[in-house]
């Protein structure tokens, strides 16, 4: 990852380290009666944006509807970031740094199968398939949220202590083939040309009931690396395989030897590591040896060195397997999302407001996360800090109910009110000194 510099970093570190739970600038009651007046536009801006979901770089409707909202609190309102994101900056009455808050808008290409009224009926194209579209990740609650929070703090702006820089991103699902676009993009036009001192994140998550906020120190998400390997052979008849060099045969020593990287070859004292084959592809009938199969997988990892390592070891690992088969192995991998990293420093300083705002027995430690998140590359620019937002009914168990990404994903409102509490008392806690 990359380290924190300058003295100017150095000073941030010093205001972290002696930052303590207070809310001197804005009383808790004050920021409270806020929250409470924007509740019920909370759940109307929630369910629209359910109901017209829109694809990765497509949020064209989205961007209008959160524009809209933001440039009636009188902020000055930058569109079209990065395709379809939306930028704007409250500037508080008394002086401080900028810090940052996300939201990501796109929704996913899934068939929603959960009963309510306002299910999405939206259709698309995917990959040139007609597929339907649901927020079945909650990206609608994340901007329902940093809208409300935005109505907020813009009603304690007297009170607030610096600026803050409200960013709803596009396409953190990925953008479609052959586009740029998410976080890394946003950045790319230069996003943090004033960089913010910190950047605060929220995901829902159906593993939390409501009442529950998640989240832990360093690494949290995993980094997304996806690999393709082609092997080439010689396509000959099979039932004499020795008159040509079969891929399939050099495609399966070829799986099996890269398991033993994640297993054998890194330390995994260190940190945990993921490696899976998730098609290949090879072949026509039953008796043709082909010339070519073609595999693709992905590479989760929670250290940057040790993602490095692994990506040379797979290309190594490939090659050399398929030529002692007689056959060629090429290796091509896009280079996904880094690894979400919380910072030490802020998570510590941060963690009295998270446990004032939801109750300390409600704030947990959660378990390193495979699944990857493109907040990532803004907390490798600037200490960034990202928790999970428990949306399950409290009478439901947990680790039964559908997952993020399911057709069956469902959201119970009553846990979002927290995450706007969560991310107007965080601003007012870093910001008062």
């Amino acid at each position: 990852m990359k380290k924190i510099k300058s003295a100017c970093s150095l000073a941030v570190l010093g205001v972290l380290s002696s930052l303590t739970f207070n809310a001197q600038a804005a009383s808790a009651t004050q920021i409270e009666k806020a929250n409470q007046q924007v509740k019920e536009k909370l759940i109307e801006w929630r369910r629209h944006l359910h109901e017209y979901p829109e694809l990765s770089n497509r949020e064209f409707e989205t961007a209008k509807y959160v524009a809209k909202h933001l440039k009636s609190l009188g902020l000055e309102v930058q569109t079209g970031v990065a395709h379809t994101g939306v930028v704007a900056k409250l500037k508080g009455d008394k002086p401080g740094p900028l810090i940052a808050l996300r939201a990501d808008m796109d929704a996913l290409p899934v068939t929603e199968q959960v009963d309510i009224p306002f299910a999405s009926k939206q259709k698309a194209t995917f990959r040139g398939q007609d597929v339907g579209v649901m927020h079945a990740c909650g990206h609608d609650a994340h901007v329902a949220i940093l809208m409300a929070v935005a109505e907020s703090l813009v009603k304690l702006k007297s009170e607030l202590a610096g600026e803050v820089l409200f960013i709803f991103q596009p396409a953190e699902e990925g953008a479609p083939a052959g586009e740029e676009g998410g976080a890394e993009l946003m950045l790319k036009e230069g996003l943090f040309a004033q960089k913010p001192e910190a950047v605060f994140g929220l995901h829902v998550t159906s593993s939390l009931n409501v009442g529950k906020v998640g989240l832990r120190s360093g690494p949290l998400m995993a980094s997304s690396d996806k690999f393709t390997i082609k092997v080439k052979g010689r396509q000959t008849h099979g039932s004499r395989p020795w008159n040509g060099v079969d891929p399939i045969v050099a495609s399966s020593q070829i799986i099996m030897a890269t398991q033993t990287i994640a297993s054998r070859q890194v330390d995994v004292t260190k940190a945990p590591s993921v490696i899976s084959f998730g098609a290949i592809k090879g072949g026509v009938r039953n008796n043709i040896i082909p010339d070519e199969v073609e595999m693709v997988g992905t590479i989760r990892t929670f250290d940057q060195d040790m993602r490095a390592d692994i990506k040379d070891r797979i290309k190594h690992t490939a090659e050399l397997t398929a030529q002692a088969a007689g056959a060629q192995a090429d290796v091509h991998i896009d280079h996904g999302y880094p690894v979400t990293v919380n910072n030490p420093e802020l998570t510590a300083a941060m963690m009295p407001t998270l446990e004032a705002v939801a109750g300390k027995d409600n704030v947990v430690i959660t378990d390193l996360i495979t699944g990857a998140e493109d907040f990532s590359y803004y907390a490798l620019e600037t200490p960034g800090l990202f928790f999970f937002l428990g949306i399950t009914p409290q009478d439901q168990d947990a680790k039964s109910a559908p997952s993020n990404h399911s057709p069956h994903f469902y959201i119970d409102e009553q846990g979002l009110p927290l995450g706007v509490s969560a991310l107007t008392q965080l601003v007012f806690d870093y910001l008062e000194r």
